[in-house]
Formats: structure tokens, C-alpha cells, sequence
């Protein structure tokens, strides 16, 4: 489980790294909070930071149920996979948008394989 809680702490810093980036953006474009729109780069970053979020409610529970009732190292490599993910998925869409797909993809079936792999494994703890 210490592979598990190691590459959980490594989500949250890439997390962490993207929320400075946005900030960073924000000010490099003079956006006054609470605005959230008025530059491209700073959208793109943005929205990064915000989809990562939304896929980190998603991630973190997951690979902790796959972690616990099926295998920690699975788990720990899914969410690796899904930080390779994400890391592919910002390097695109801050440069196109459109090319974000893959990166998108990546961090999807990782976490769709983790919800599986760690659903049989809560069924097989009940029966």
C-alpha cells in the first residue's frame, strides 16, 4: 500500500504544479479574480487544472478500493498510468485543444480499470 499512498502524493503534486501554472497564467495575462475568462492561455490552464480535479474525485478513490480489495501494485501502476495521462493530456491541450485526446483517453481507462478491477474485488470481500 506504501506504492499506493506514494503515487497518490505524486497526483497531488502534479495537481498542485497545474493550480500553479493556472495562477500563473492568470497573472501573466492580468486577469483580476474572480474573472475566468478573457485570455486563451489562461483558459487552457484553467481548464486543466479544473478537469484534472474533476478526474482526481474519480482516480484517488478508485485506486485505493482497486489497492485494497484487489492489488496494491495494479493499482499504484494504474495511477501512474493516469499521471503519465494527465501530464500528456496538459502538454496537449495547452498547446491545441483538439489534440488532447490521447492524454484524455489514457487517464480514462486507467481509471475505468481500476473501478472494474476494484468493483470485483469489493464483490468477492462480500460473497
Amino acid at each position: 500500500m506504501a506504492f499506493v499512498a506514494f503515487v497518490t502524493l505524486l497526483l497531488l503534486i502534479q495537481y498542485t504544479f497545474f493550480a500553479i501554472k493556472a495562477g500563473q497564467a492568470r497573472e501573466a495575462a492580468n486577469i483580476e479574480a474572480p474573472a475566468m475568462s478573457g485570455d486563451d492561455t489562461f483558459e487552457r490552464a484553467l481548464r486543466v487544472q479544473l478537469n484534472t480535479q474533476e478526474q482526481l474525485v474519480v482516480t484517488v478513490p478508485a485506486m485505493w478500493l482497486c489497492a485494497y480489495y484487489a492489488s496494491a501494485t495494479f493499482a499504484g501502476l494504474m495511477g501512474i498510468v493516469f499521471l503519465v495521462g494527465r501530464h500528456i493530456y496538459r502538454k496537449a491541450y495547452i498547446a491545441d485543444p483538439s489534440t488532447r485526446g490521447t492524454g484524455m483517453m489514457t487517464g480514462f481507462i486507467a481509471n475505468a480499470l481500476m473501478i472494474l478491477i476494484g468493483f470485483f474485488g469489493v464483490l468477492g470481500a462480500l460473497f
